[in-house]
């Protein structure tokens, strides 16, 4: 048992919910949920169940690394297509190219032409930004949840969880990546 634990702790980049709070401190001003000693996995899923479903999400934005956070970003948003206008849609394809260019290419900054307009869209391309005063997984966050507030109300958790499942089988995944290399 303790090196199937090992194992499943090992696939992400901390190996506590704690350790990405002492790593990324600005997450305790997005989150209602204070940091634990489990694995971020079990961490994630619970806040599902709590009080404040929600903090999955931006939990998860701040366990990504870039652009595996935008790539998430885009791929929930993605998910919620019919929900968004034509403009909105142009962007997430933008995010899309960014990001299968490696997230090096110049940032998506005609998000930032119409500042009065943060539609979930336009926050996961001002994440493209890699701003101080804007972290990237701040704006993941703010794009995701806008989007999420746009489902319906009966449907909303089940979405909210298939992203956070989303974004932990991600997490793994990069982090086994990021061993292999």
């Amino acid at each position: 048992m303790a090196g199937k634990v090992s194992a499943m702790v090992g696939e992400f980049r901390f190996w506590t919910a704690r350790d990405l709070f002492v790593a990324h401190p600005e997450v305790a001003l997005d989150m209602l949920a204070s940091p634990t000693d489990e694995p971020p996995a079990d961490f994630c899923r619970a806040l599902l169940g709590g009080r404040t479903p929600e903090d999955a999400i931006t939990f998860c934005a701040w366990l990504l690394p870039m652009p595996a956070t935008v790539w998430w970003a885009h791929e929930c948003l993605s998910n919620l297509d019919e929900l968004f206008d034509e403009p909105d849609r142009r962007l997430l394809a933008s995010v899309g190219d960014w990001v299968g260019a490696g997230g090096n290419g110049p940032p998506l900054l005609e998000a930032m032409a119409k500042p009065d307009q943060r539609t979930p869209a336009v926050w996961i391309a001002l994440a493209t930004a890699r701003s101080v005063e804007l972290p990237a997984p701040r704006a993941v966050n703010a794009g995701i949840l806008a989007g999420l507030a746009r489902v319906a109300l009966e449907d909303r958790h089940d979405v909210l969880t298939a992203f956070v499942e989303m974004g932990l089988q991600l997490a793994g995944s990069e982090a086994l990546q990021r061993s292999d290399a």
